[in-house]
């Protein structure tokens, strides 16, 4: 067994499992009043869950998994397994003030290809679950396409978005917010071990009364990436507190030099200038098809109104914003392998 390590935030252990801490000091697991009886459990709720958390270099695309956690729990969020390990990310390893992993620390830590197929092993058959879960997975997703692999994960489900469901008088929706709601100590914030497992607990009695009141869990789809190239130059460090803002920062591109020729017709061309917007995940990385979009003449759009064109997504049953109000106002939509097949051949803008 592992020393724990939530003490030590430079151990290296690698592919070991770890005893599941369980949240009573007498080691018995707290009754909470709203756990679901076997006779209201929805049939329709996934068979297992993996609880993950990942410590990285900053927010970028670019950037690296520096330590990786996963907490396996049961249909019913009880923990099965846990496991963690550090990953050397052959770069700088960005905000050590959060996260406490140093270069000479990680140095010592295996490459992502050596972790990742007992990684992909503790993901298989489960829905993956994390605190604002599009971080978590785009950088899991991200290594494995490095890696030329697939990460194993059709569903995800974000825990912010349960909160919201479940309407829990919370101030704000930070991980510390939900954890003290529930009654979870929290040992060590920005230690991925120890993240996992506060989620892990937190989840557990969020799961039970989502279970209890019949709601439909907030699941996503999950694409696994494809197709990734890193950018030039990328061995400088973002160094964003990863709680400082988005995941993902924007870019500045340029001003599409095409009015807007109106909606996409179905059965017909993409034309120069159409406002395209994109939600959910992309087989390829999101920031190679906004550019391919782009060089193509399109507008690449980061909401949706009633001016946009054409809504591309792979989850067009999901509930995100854009999707809910491309239904609102009658946005076309079209997923990725038809929208890239569009891009061979985009029509020239009336009157060029």
């Amino acid at each position: 067994m592992l020393e724990d390590p939530t003490a030590h935030p430079d151990q290296t252990a690698v592919r070991r499992s770890v005893p599941a801490q369980p949240g009573a000091p007498d080691g018995s697991r707290p009754t909470d009043p709203a756990d679901a009886r076997d006779s209201d459990w929805p049939g329709e709720y996934p068979g297992g869950y993996a609880v993950v958390d990942v410590e990285t270099t900053g927010l970028a695309r670019h950037d690296r998994i520096v330590s990786a956690a996963v907490y396996q729990l049961d249909a019913r969020g009880e923990t099965e397994d846990c496991w963690y390990t550090p990953i050397n990310p052959q770069r700088d390893p960005g905000p050590t003030w959060i996260h406490g992993l140093t270069t000479e620390v990680l140095s010592r830590a295996p490459l992502f290809p050596s972790v990742a197929e007992e990684f992909a092993r503790r993901l298989s058959d489960r829905v993956l679950v994390a605190h604002n879960a599009i971080f978590d997975w785009s950088m899991i997703a991200r290594e494995f396409a490095r890696a030329g692999l697939t990460a194993p994960v059709d569903q995800r489900l974000c825990t912010i978005s349960l909160a919201k469901e479940l309407q829990l008088p919370l101030p704000n929706h930070k991980l510390e917010t939900l954890a003290a709601h529930f009654g979870v100590r929290q040992r060590q914030a920005h230690h991925a071990l120890d993240d996992a497992r506060v989620l892990a607990e937190a989840f557990r009695p969020s799961l039970h009364r989502a279970a209890s009141r019949g709601l439909r869990l907030p699941l996503l789809a999950c694409t696994p990436l494809r197709e990734w190239h890193d950018p030039v130059g990328t061995g400088a460090s973002a160094h964003t507190p990863r709680y400082a803002g988005s995941w993902r920062p924007s870019r500045r591109r340029p001003a599409c030099p095409y009015p807007n020729p109106g909606r996409y017709e179905p059965g017909g061309p993409l034309v120069q200038g159409m406002r395209v917007a994109i939600s959910g995940d992309t087989s390829v990385d999101r920031d190679l098809l906004e550019d391919r979009a782009i060089e193509a003449g399109l507008h690449i759009a980061t909401s949706v109104s009633r001016l946009t064109s054409l809504l591309v997504t792979n989850d067009p049953g999901s509930h995100t914003s854009k999707v809910a109000k491309a239904r609102e106002v009658g946005t076309p939509i079209l997923d990725e392998a038809a929208f890239t097949q569009l891009l061979r051949d985009v029509a020239p803008a009336p009157g060029r």
